[in-house]
């Protein structure tokens, strides 16, 4: 097969982008899956089935989970680039997640957290890798990046389409819970059968990837070697102050906490990520800054990325609400039903992805079809933003119809957040993710990608507090506020759309 086959060989796009497609296909299912039940379990009853914990201990939770995930992935990116490469650290974070899914289909607390901590090890692995590896797919300057991008989006987005429909039938639906019941299990269980699919998922992922390596040809493959015994020293140097300072501070609290010197509360972490949020993007672009090997456009090229994760992190701020004070909204103040027939709140997390499936390729399309016309990665960020606020503006003005006696709005409200939002992501997403790896040198590309996703990491953690408000604020102000403040960020990106154009320096 000649090189030109082989790189059009999947819909018009290098063969590996379809290993790559299944495998966050499988991931997504497995996080979406678990994500969309997660805050609920948390809420529910004990009697239910749940943890029976109030909103303001169960959101800010949620949000630290979440935010951990993604800020995972800047030392995730950092081993890739420094040990391993990015090809095994997609493999080991697989089989990390798979891990971390089933240890949460048992009912236990402990095995709860160590779930969480597990998807959190193996997402930090995966997810920056994986979307530097379908960079690293195309040349220089291949007009094709974005729309593969596009496709690549397209499939996180049809796993996270069916996860909530699988694993919210088994969590939550009455008929599976009464199945059962008729098996002589216990009915409250059901909420780790749902944990339990997503762990499936994940593990199909990890087979798809190892049967489909060899369409990935180079992508991902190069392994860093020191070349001397003296560049080995440095690496192993390297790594041992990498690992004491990502694993030292939790020895130390988790010996302090045995030891009874310290109490390891909820609201601790919290405080400790939100610090850690602040100052480890700090640090990222201070060092970048200072760094005297970069090249002139290498150093404006990161002044653009600097702006763009700022408006990603406002972005997601606002976007990943939905599994936490929407997905609450969902299920106490939205009727669950169509034409008589109820379905899991839970179900509502689908939306958003049914329409990315509908409208990704339309999108990828456009972007192609408008070549020198297409609009430039800081004005779709613009958009973006502004859909984001948009979105929220309905659900302000649903949350008002609910009235103080707890009344139920039409589930027309939460779609209509949905096809904004959706929107607002397909100006914003997969058009950051490619941003990051034509701005990003080659030499920190796992590390900007690590980067990029710390942006969601703040934007989940941020999200969290705001659900922690959602049982003590009145519902109409929490949410006019976050459109507020979304819509304000549009005006400001709109704002900055020339000098970000002048920083990217030719980058579209």
């Amino acid at each position: 097969m000649s090189l030109m086959e082989e790189r059009r060989g999947w819909f018009g796009h290098p063969r590996g982008l379809s290993t790559l497609f299944f495998t966050e296909m499988w991931e997504r299912f497995s996080y979406y899956g678990m994500r969309a039940i997660l805050l609920l379990f948390m809420t529910a009853p004990v009697a239910a089935g749940g943890l029976g914990w109030e909103a303001a201990r169960a959101g800010p939770l949620y949000g630290l989970y979440t935010s951990m995930v993604y800020l995972a992935s800047v030392p995730g990116g950092w081993i890739a680039d420094r040990f391993v490469g990015q090809r095994r650290a997609v493999l080991y974070g697989g089989v990390l997640i798979a891990l971390g899914h089933l240890s949460l289909a048992f009912h236990d607390l402990k095995f709860f957290y160590l779930g969480l901590a597990l998807i959190v090890a193996g997402t930090g692995l995966l997810k920056p890798n994986i979307s530097t590896m379908v960079g690293s797919l195309y040349g220089e300057g291949d007009a094709r990046r974005d729309a593969g991008f596009s496709i690549f989006y397209m499939g996180i987005n049809l796993g996270a389409f069916i996860a909530p429909l699988v694993c919210g039938f088994l969590a939550q639906h009455a008929w599976f819970r009464g199945f059962l019941e008729r098996c002589g299990l216990r009915p409250e269980s059901s909420w780790h059968w749902g944990f339990g699919a997503a762990s499936v998922g994940m593990t199909l992922g990890v087979v798809q990837y190892l049967l489909g390596a060899g369409r990935l040809g180079g992508a991902g493959a190069a392994v860093p070697k020191a070349k001397d015994p003296e560049a080995r020293i440095r690496r192993n140097r390297s790594l041992r102050l990498g690992l004491t300072v990502l694993l030292g501070p939790v020895l130390l609290a988790a010996v302090m906490h045995a030891a009874g010197l310290m109490r390891i509360t909820a609201g601790r972490l919290t405080g400790t990520v939100g610090v850690a949020l602040l100052v480890v993007p700090l640090l990222y672009f201070g060092f970048f800054f200072s760094h005297k090997g970069w090249t002139p456009l290498e150093k404006r090229r990161l002044g653009a990325v600097f702006f763009l994760f700022l408006f990603a992190a406002l972005f997601w701020s606002a976007f990943e609400q939905a599994g936490s004070s929407l997905n609450l909204f969902a299920e106490r103040f939205t009727r669950t039903e169509i034409l008589g027939l109820a379905f899991p709140a839970s179900w509502l997390q689908s939306v958003n992805s049914l329409f990315l499936i509908i409208f990704a390729p339309i999108l990828a399309w456009l972007w192609v079809a408008l070549r020198d016309r297409e609009p430039s990665s800081p004005a779709k960020f613009a958009c973006g933003l502004f859909c984001a606020g948009v979105g929220f503006l309905l659900v302000a003005v649903a949350a008002g119809f609910t009235g103080s006696g707890g009344g139920r709005v039409s589930p027309l409200w939460l779609v209509a957040l949905y096809f904004f939002h959706t929107v607002g992501e397909l100006c914003l997403s997969p058009v950051g993710l490619s941003a990051m790896t034509k701005l990003a040198p080659a030499r920190v590309a796992g590390q900007t990608m690590g980067l990029w996703f710390l942006a969601l990491s703040a934007g989940n953690f941020i999200g969290g507090q705001v659900a922690g408000l959602f049982e003590t604020f009145p519902l109409p102000r929490l949410f006019g506020a976050v459109s507020a403040v979304t819509i304000a960020c549009a005006l400001a990106a709109v704002a900055l759309i020339r000098p970000i154009r002048r920083l990217m320096s030719g980058v579209n």
